[in-house]
């Protein structure tokens, strides 16, 4: 005999967040008399690449770079909002910000959205005014402090420590300990540095890849280079 009854169904849960993690590696270091920026191109979600062409680097104002990684859209409202902050305070001051400013209303930007926060790990990186390369690191609130050097991204595990090595000079029994707020290599070793970081993350982390953009300042202004990376 036949049964009439509804069948019992399972419980249905709807799931939904506004959050997505769409990869990427940035980092900044700074030198001397310079400051470097780097972020690779790829935009992943899961195990899809969603595009090989993307920016991870924002110059907010002249001397100024933001490099940024985390969910894209956050990203670019954060960009956008930057920009109008930066234009406003020209217009009142009728003279740019400085990198400190910079930091400051970044970390006040974050911060005011610690409630509903930003999905975005930043880098600031620009010239002080005694034109050494000063880098901000921040976590998505906007807690921030003055590094050497900062990494972040999915591919951290793998470059923070090289670069601990190597610029921070920690694990060096015998090694030269650095200035106390930039690191005390040339340019030209700096930038074969990170270019050595980003190839050997992107065999490694498959968020990493594509290309790497790298910003180099300097009190002559800024100026951008490319390298291809793993398309894997």
């Amino acid at each position: 005999e036949c049964s009439h009854e509804p069948a019992q169904a399972g419980a249905i849960q709807a799931r939904f967040s506004p959050y997505d993690y769409n990869g990427g590696t940035v980092l900044a270091i700074a030198g001397k008399d310079f400051a470097v920026v780097a972020g690779d191109t790829r935009m992943s979600t899961g195990f899809n690449i969603m595009s090989r062409h993307v920016s991870k680097i924002f110059e907010i104002c002249p001397g100024t770079t933001l490099a940024t990684g985390g969910f894209r859209g956050d990203i670019t409202t954060l960009q956008k909002l930057l920009r109008a902050k930066v234009t406003t305070y020209a217009h009142q001051h009728r003279e740019g910000m400085k990198p400190h400013a910079v930091a400051q209303m970044l970390a006040n930007t974050l911060y005011g959205r610690r409630f509903f926060p930003y999905y975005t790990w930043n880098v600031v990186a620009g010239l002080d005014e005694d034109g050494v390369g000063v880098v901000y690191s921040y976590d998505p609130v906007g807690n921030y402090e003055r590094v050497r050097v900062s990494v972040t991204g999915s591919g951290e595990s793998l470059i923070q420590p090289l670069l601990d090595n190597q610029l921070e000079r920690q694990h060096q029994a015998s090694g030269a300990k650095p200035p106390p707020l930039s690191c005390d290599l040339s340019l030209e070793e700096t930038l074969e540095l990170v270019k050595d970081a980003f190839v050997s993350a992107s065999e490694r982390d498959i968020r990493t890849g594509d290309c790497v953009e790298i910003c180099i300042i300097t009190k002559e202004g800024s100026r951008m280079e490319s390298m291809p990376l793993n398309i894997d």
